[in-house]
Protein backbone atom coordinates (compact mmCIF):
# COMPACT_ATOMS: atom_id res chain seq x y z
CA UNK A 1 0.00 0.00 0.00
CA UNK A 2 1.14 3.35 -0.88
CA UNK A 3 0.96 6.06 2.07
CA UNK A 4 1.47 9.27 2.17
CA UNK A 5 3.84 11.97 2.88
CA UNK A 6 4.29 16.05 3.09
CA UNK A 7 6.18 18.85 3.75
CA UNK A 8 4.66 22.28 4.43
CA UNK A 9 4.35 25.06 2.60
CA UNK A 10 3.30 27.96 4.63
CA UNK A 11 0.29 30.43 4.55
CA UNK A 12 0.33 33.98 4.70
CA UNK A 13 3.41 34.56 6.71
CA UNK A 14 3.65 32.53 9.44
CA UNK A 15 1.82 29.16 7.86
CA UNK A 16 4.89 30.78 5.45
CA UNK A 17 7.36 28.06 6.73
CA UNK A 18 5.72 25.39 7.87
CA UNK A 19 3.65 31.48 7.39
CA UNK A 20 6.27 28.34 4.63
CA UNK A 21 7.96 24.79 5.06
CA UNK A 22 5.85 24.21 4.80
CA UNK A 23 5.95 19.67 1.31
CA UNK A 24 7.54 16.89 0.46
CA UNK A 25 6.67 14.14 -2.21
CA UNK A 26 6.85 10.92 -2.86
CA UNK A 27 9.95 8.79 -3.94
CA UNK A 28 11.18 6.94 -6.26
CA UNK A 29 9.80 3.83 -7.60
CA UNK A 30 11.31 0.75 -5.75
CA UNK A 31 10.59 -1.28 -8.87
CA UNK A 32 9.57 -1.06 -12.56
CA UNK A 33 5.90 -3.10 -11.47
CA UNK A 34 5.66 0.08 -8.50
CA UNK A 35 4.29 3.49 -9.73
CA UNK A 36 5.10 5.45 -6.93
CA UNK A 37 2.18 7.33 -5.10
CA UNK A 38 1.88 10.91 -4.50
CA UNK A 39 2.92 11.18 -0.38
CA UNK A 40 4.48 14.02 0.93
CA UNK A 41 2.82 16.84 -0.78
CA UNK A 42 0.70 19.23 1.25
CA UNK A 43 0.60 22.63 0.86
CA UNK A 44 -0.48 24.20 4.24
CA UNK A 45 0.15 21.18 6.80
CA UNK A 46 3.60 19.27 7.23
CA UNK A 47 3.40 15.66 6.77
CA UNK A 48 5.60 13.82 9.15
CA UNK A 49 7.86 11.90 6.72
CA UNK A 50 11.70 12.63 5.68
CA UNK A 51 12.84 12.92 1.97
CA UNK A 52 14.09 9.30 1.37
CA UNK A 53 18.15 8.51 1.00
CA UNK A 54 19.10 9.50 -2.50
CA UNK A 55 16.04 11.54 -3.17
CA UNK A 56 15.75 15.15 -3.46
CA UNK A 57 12.84 17.73 -4.17
CA UNK A 58 12.52 20.77 -5.30
CA UNK A 59 8.89 22.68 -4.22
CA UNK A 60 7.67 25.86 -5.62
CA UNK A 61 4.19 27.90 -4.40
CA UNK A 62 2.59 30.51 -5.38
CA UNK A 63 -0.46 32.50 -3.17
CA UNK A 64 -2.43 35.41 -3.60
CA UNK A 65 -4.68 37.31 -1.27
CA UNK A 66 -7.73 38.90 -2.86
CA UNK A 67 -8.81 41.46 -0.54
CA UNK A 68 -5.08 42.55 0.75
CA UNK A 69 -3.47 41.95 -2.82
CA UNK A 70 -0.77 40.63 -1.27
CA UNK A 71 1.43 37.69 -2.90
CA UNK A 72 4.12 35.36 -1.70
CA UNK A 73 6.33 32.76 -3.40
CA UNK A 74 8.77 30.36 -1.90
CA UNK A 75 10.73 27.89 -3.31
CA UNK A 76 11.78 24.92 -0.99
CA UNK A 77 14.61 22.26 -1.23
CA UNK A 78 14.89 19.27 0.81
CA UNK A 79 17.97 16.83 1.13
CA UNK A 80 18.43 13.43 3.23
CA UNK A 81 21.72 13.37 5.22
CA UNK A 82 23.04 10.11 5.52
CA UNK A 83 19.98 8.20 6.12
CA UNK A 84 15.96 8.98 6.11
CA UNK A 85 16.55 9.90 10.32
CA UNK A 86 17.81 13.52 8.91
CA UNK A 87 16.48 16.18 6.55
CA UNK A 88 18.02 19.62 5.83
CA UNK A 89 15.84 21.99 4.07
CA UNK A 90 15.78 25.96 3.06
CA UNK A 91 13.26 27.91 2.17
CA UNK A 92 13.68 31.14 -0.33
CA UNK A 93 10.68 33.97 0.04
CA UNK A 94 9.97 36.53 -2.42
CA UNK A 95 6.43 38.44 -2.08
CA UNK A 96 4.55 41.60 -2.72
CA UNK A 97 3.06 43.31 0.47
CA UNK A 98 0.39 45.95 -0.80
CA UNK A 99 1.13 48.18 1.92
CA UNK A 100 4.98 48.23 1.61
CA UNK A 101 5.91 51.74 1.62
CA UNK A 102 8.36 51.33 -1.75
CA UNK A 103 5.67 49.26 -3.50
CA UNK A 104 8.01 46.81 -4.45
CA UNK A 105 7.97 43.04 -4.58
CA UNK A 106 11.73 41.93 -2.60
CA UNK A 107 13.23 38.57 -0.83
CA UNK A 108 11.54 37.97 2.53
CA UNK A 109 13.19 36.27 5.56
CA UNK A 110 14.92 32.59 4.56
CA UNK A 111 14.65 30.13 6.68
CA UNK A 112 17.20 26.89 7.10
CA UNK A 113 15.20 23.60 8.64
CA UNK A 114 16.42 20.36 10.31
CA UNK A 115 14.07 17.79 10.61
CA UNK A 116 14.29 14.44 12.65
CA UNK A 117 12.28 11.20 11.84
CA UNK A 118 11.03 10.16 15.06
CA UNK A 119 9.08 7.50 14.65
CA UNK A 120 7.67 5.59 11.72
CA UNK A 121 8.27 6.46 8.29
CA UNK A 122 6.45 6.80 4.68
CA UNK A 123 5.30 3.25 4.89
CA UNK A 124 4.03 3.53 8.70
CA UNK A 125 0.75 4.19 9.53
CA UNK A 126 1.89 6.48 12.45
CA UNK A 127 4.91 8.70 11.71
CA UNK A 128 6.43 11.90 13.87
CA UNK A 129 8.90 14.16 12.54
CA UNK A 130 9.91 17.10 14.80
CA UNK A 131 10.98 20.17 13.13
CA UNK A 132 13.13 23.27 14.06
CA UNK A 133 14.12 26.19 12.17
CA UNK A 134 16.29 29.42 11.65
CA UNK A 135 14.54 32.46 10.47
CA UNK A 136 16.90 35.01 9.39
CA UNK A 137 16.50 38.50 9.26
CA UNK A 138 17.36 38.53 5.11
CA UNK A 139 13.94 40.39 4.28
CA UNK A 140 13.36 44.53 4.53
CA UNK A 141 11.61 44.87 7.63
CA UNK A 142 10.90 48.45 7.03
CA UNK A 143 8.69 47.42 3.71
CA UNK A 144 6.94 44.91 5.84
CA UNK A 145 8.93 41.83 3.93
CA UNK A 146 10.86 40.99 7.23
CA UNK A 147 11.05 40.70 10.83
CA UNK A 148 14.09 42.37 11.35
CA UNK A 149 15.63 39.78 13.55
CA UNK A 150 16.14 36.01 14.16
CA UNK A 151 13.37 33.91 14.13
CA UNK A 152 13.02 30.45 15.77
CA UNK A 153 10.33 27.87 14.73
CA UNK A 154 9.53 24.10 16.26
CA UNK A 155 7.08 22.37 14.66
CA UNK A 156 5.60 18.82 15.41
CA UNK A 157 4.26 16.72 12.59
CA UNK A 158 1.60 13.97 13.05
CA UNK A 159 1.05 11.27 10.20
CA UNK A 160 -1.74 8.86 10.60
CA UNK A 161 -2.92 6.39 8.21
CA UNK A 162 -6.92 5.78 8.75
CA UNK A 163 -7.78 3.89 6.10
CA UNK A 164 -6.09 2.41 2.64
CA UNK A 165 -7.34 5.61 1.24
CA UNK A 166 -7.66 8.18 3.71
CA UNK A 167 -4.53 9.92 5.38
CA UNK A 168 -4.90 12.95 8.24
CA UNK A 169 -1.78 14.71 9.29
CA UNK A 170 -1.69 17.38 12.46
CA UNK A 171 0.98 20.01 13.18
CA UNK A 172 1.76 22.09 16.76
CA UNK A 173 4.21 24.30 16.95
CA UNK A 174 5.92 28.13 18.25
CA UNK A 175 7.85 30.51 16.36
CA UNK A 176 9.55 33.12 18.87
CA UNK A 177 11.37 36.01 17.47
CA UNK A 178 13.44 38.04 19.87
CA UNK A 179 13.22 41.93 19.13
CA UNK A 180 10.90 41.54 15.86
CA UNK A 181 10.75 45.42 14.27
CA UNK A 182 7.64 46.48 12.69
CA UNK A 183 7.43 48.96 9.53
CA UNK A 184 8.19 51.90 11.86
CA UNK A 185 10.81 50.87 13.45
CA UNK A 186 9.48 49.76 16.69
CA UNK A 187 10.89 46.75 18.53
CA UNK A 188 8.92 44.03 20.45
CA UNK A 189 9.97 40.26 21.02
CA UNK A 190 7.11 38.26 19.39
CA UNK A 191 5.20 34.31 19.60
CA UNK A 192 3.17 32.96 17.30
CA UNK A 193 1.38 29.75 18.01
CA UNK A 194 0.37 27.29 15.00
CA UNK A 195 -1.80 24.61 14.52
CA UNK A 196 -2.92 22.67 11.18
CA UNK A 197 -4.95 19.41 10.25
CA UNK A 198 -5.40 18.12 6.89
CA UNK A 199 -7.64 15.49 5.83
CA UNK A 200 -6.22 13.49 2.43
CA UNK A 201 -8.11 11.37 0.20
CA UNK A 202 -5.76 9.29 -1.96
CA UNK A 203 -8.97 8.99 -4.95
CA UNK A 204 -6.35 7.19 -7.04
CA UNK A 205 -2.54 6.94 -6.57
CA UNK A 206 -1.58 9.61 -8.99
CA UNK A 207 -4.92 12.13 -7.80
CA UNK A 208 -5.75 12.90 -4.59
CA UNK A 209 -8.32 15.87 -2.39
CA UNK A 210 -7.35 17.39 0.22
CA UNK A 211 -8.82 18.98 3.08
CA UNK A 212 -6.51 21.38 4.97
CA UNK A 213 -6.91 23.70 8.13
CA UNK A 214 -4.36 25.99 9.51
CA UNK A 215 -4.49 28.41 12.62
CA UNK A 216 -2.56 30.80 14.42
CA UNK A 217 -2.27 32.85 17.53
CA UNK A 218 -0.03 35.38 17.65
CA UNK A 219 1.64 38.97 18.23
CA UNK A 220 2.67 42.09 16.00
CA UNK A 221 4.71 44.84 16.84
CA UNK A 222 2.18 48.11 17.70
CA UNK A 223 5.19 49.88 19.48
CA UNK A 224 8.30 50.33 21.42
CA UNK A 225 7.88 46.82 23.40
CA UNK A 226 4.30 46.47 22.61
CA UNK A 227 2.54 43.77 20.76
CA UNK A 228 -0.84 43.12 19.50
CA UNK A 229 -3.13 40.39 18.99
CA UNK A 230 -2.59 39.11 15.00
CA UNK A 231 -4.49 35.81 14.46
CA UNK A 232 -5.40 34.31 11.25
CA UNK A 233 -7.46 30.64 10.39
CA UNK A 234 -8.26 29.59 7.05
CA UNK A 235 -10.15 26.35 5.51
CA UNK A 236 -8.58 25.43 2.37
CA UNK A 237 -9.60 22.72 0.00
CA UNK A 238 -7.41 21.35 -2.99
CA UNK A 239 -6.05 18.92 -5.28
CA UNK A 240 -2.98 17.73 -6.83
CA UNK A 241 -1.97 14.78 -8.95
CA UNK A 242 1.36 13.34 -10.32
CA UNK A 243 3.24 12.84 -13.13
CA UNK A 244 5.59 9.33 -13.28
CA UNK A 245 8.55 9.25 -15.22
CA UNK A 246 10.89 6.06 -15.74
CA UNK A 247 13.79 8.16 -14.54
CA UNK A 248 12.31 8.02 -10.89
CA UNK A 249 11.09 11.63 -11.50
CA UNK A 250 7.79 12.79 -10.03
CA UNK A 251 6.21 15.65 -10.89
CA UNK A 252 3.50 17.28 -8.66
CA UNK A 253 1.27 20.23 -9.42
CA UNK A 254 -1.99 20.59 -7.05
CA UNK A 255 -4.15 23.99 -6.43
CA UNK A 256 -5.86 25.03 -3.54
CA UNK A 257 -8.55 27.91 -2.35
CA UNK A 258 -8.08 29.30 1.60
CA UNK A 259 -11.23 30.55 2.56
CA UNK A 260 -11.11 32.47 5.42
CA UNK A 261 -12.85 32.16 8.73
CA UNK A 262 -13.08 34.00 12.85
CA UNK A 263 -9.82 36.16 12.74
CA UNK A 264 -9.75 35.78 8.75
CA UNK A 265 -13.39 36.45 7.74
CA UNK A 266 -13.52 37.91 4.75
CA UNK A 267 -10.39 37.32 2.68
CA UNK A 268 -9.81 34.68 0.47
CA UNK A 269 -6.85 33.14 -1.33
CA UNK A 270 -6.01 31.18 -4.39
CA UNK A 271 -2.71 29.07 -3.35
CA UNK A 272 -0.30 26.98 -6.65
CA UNK A 273 2.11 24.20 -5.84
CA UNK A 274 4.36 22.57 -7.84
CA UNK A 275 6.97 19.85 -6.96
CA UNK A 276 10.09 17.98 -8.78
CA UNK A 277 11.20 15.09 -7.02
CA UNK A 278 14.22 12.97 -8.60
CA UNK A 279 16.90 10.26 -7.43
CA UNK A 280 20.03 12.34 -6.84
CA UNK A 281 22.23 9.19 -6.74
CA UNK A 282 22.06 5.36 -6.81
CA UNK A 283 20.65 3.47 -4.08
CA UNK A 284 20.36 -0.05 -2.31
Amino acid sequence: MCFMRTRSCLLFPTILLGATLAAQESGAPSGPEKSPCIQDNSFLVEEAYNQEPGVVQHISTFQRMRQSQDWIYTFTQEWPVGGLAHQLSFTLPFQRIAAAPDGRRGAGDVALNYRYQLLGDGEARVAIAPRFSLLFPTGRDDQGRGVGAVGYQVNLPLSVVLAPQWVAHSNLGLTHTHQARNMGGDRASLNVYNLGQSLIWLAQPNFNVMLELAYTKGQAVAGPGVQAPSNSFYVSPGIRWAYNFRSGLQIVPGIAFSIGAGPSRGERAVFFYLSFEHPFRKTK
